[in-house]
């Protein structure tokens, strides 16, 4: 019998790792005779006390508090978990700067293909740097085999918690998000990285020393490229790419090849959202919602919060970004992002790039 150093559950002889929190399993104390070898004399199993000081089992990614990684992240607490990784703050200790660890399972990180993937993928996230991306700093390995990427800490509301919170939010405030989420995500397009997964869940409210705020893309690091081959199908078989049904685009339920104008989608939907507190697209199950955007049209913004008043021109615009056919939405994300802030009556004065020349570099 095998079990898992950092639960305690236990598994047959043939099982590696666990399948709850993806542990390396080590052999159960007592569970088996040892073996011998040599001239008869026992070969000391390693969940006996002789065994462990041969080889002691490996740091489980699920508690790594006090720790300390590359000789330089010391790892404070522990501040989320998926089904894949665990993300920690840790403390540099040269420079007690702040970072977010994402600490890989056992079971990913054994996975040689997806491994490789994810290292190509790191690269082109560390050229992520942009104010309105939480970007990969670094990707490294412990000397027990954990697999983690650096990133930015970044403090603040969840744009999901504060859609929550305040139900619907001021036009100006969502132009403002929408234009800095466009700002970040065209970093990543012009690096022909595709995010598929960009939902409210996926952005981080931050506030400055000064008070304002500014929306910022998470999870960047591990989007994908935006061909689609078998490396890719067998990420996706891993659990990195997580796309969620709610903000899908009907290409990417279709399993079709992807390019920025599915993020241009998403974008559109969290616009919809924040602006009505609503979803575009109603059913009763999550696979009703799918099958509603592959052949429904979406509830006009209007029609949706008639109480609200909201411009004509800013439901025309989000009608053309959640367009079904992607070559009949916006190009790009600035596109979207200018369409919707000149719409909404605060665009720029004549003359004056303002907060879109700053944010789209012109």
């Amino acid at each position: 019998m095998n079990r898992c150093p950092a639960c305690g559950t236990q598994y047959a002889d043939e099982a590696r790792f666990c399948t709850k929190d993806g542990s390396k399993l080590i052999p159960l104390p007592g569970a088996r005779a040892p073996s011998t070898s040599g001239a008869g004399h026992p070969t000391p199993a390693r969940g006996t006390a002789a065994g462990r000081a041969e080889q002691a089992p490996p740091v489980s990614p699920t508690n790594l508090v006090d720790q300390v990684l590359d000789g330089r992240y010391k790892i404070v607490r522990k501040v989320g978990e998926g089904g894949m990784s665990f993300v920690y703050l840790a403390n540099d200790t040269a420079t007690t700067d702040r970072y977010a660890i994402k600490v890989l399972s056992h079971a990913l990180s054994s996975d040689q293909n997806a491994m490789q993937r994810l290292k190509r993928e790191a690269s082109l996230g560390m050229r992520l740097a942009h104010p309105n991306v939480c970007h990969i700093i670094r990707m490294g390995e412990t000397q027990d085999g954990l697999v983690y990427v650096v990133m930015p800490f970044v403090e603040g509301e969840i744009l999901s918690d504060r859609n929550n919170r305040k139900g619907t939010l001021p036009l100006a405030e969502v132009t403002r998000y929408v234009t800095e989420i466009s700002a970040g995500l065209q970093v990543a397009h012009e690096l022909k990285i595709v995010h598929r997964d960009l939902k409210p869940e996926n952005i981080m409210i931050c506030k400055s020393e000064d008070g304002t705020e500014r929306a910022v893309v998470m999870d960047f690091g591990l989007a994908k490229e935006r061909r689609a081959d078998a490396e890719l199908q067998k990420l996706t078989a891993t659990g990195i790419i997580l796309g969620t049904p709610e903000f899908m685009s009907p290409e990417q339920l279709r399993g079709k090849p992807l390019d920025p104008r599915t993020d241009v989608y998403s974008l559109a939907l969290m616009t919809y959202e924040m602006l009505t507190g609503k979803l575009p697209f109603t059913g009763r199950t999550q696979q009703e919602m799918m099958i509603a955007r592959l052949r429904n049209e979406p509830v006009p913004l209007r029609q949706a919060r008639p109480e609200l008043d909201l411009p004509e021109a800013v439901e025309k615009v989000l009608a053309k970004a959640m367009q079904r056919n992607p070559d009949d939405r916006y190009t790009t994300a600035p596109e979207f992002a200018n369409a919707l802030v000149a719409a909404g009556g605060s665009g720029p004065k004549p003359g004056d790039s303002g907060m879109l020349g700053r944010l789209f570099g012109r």
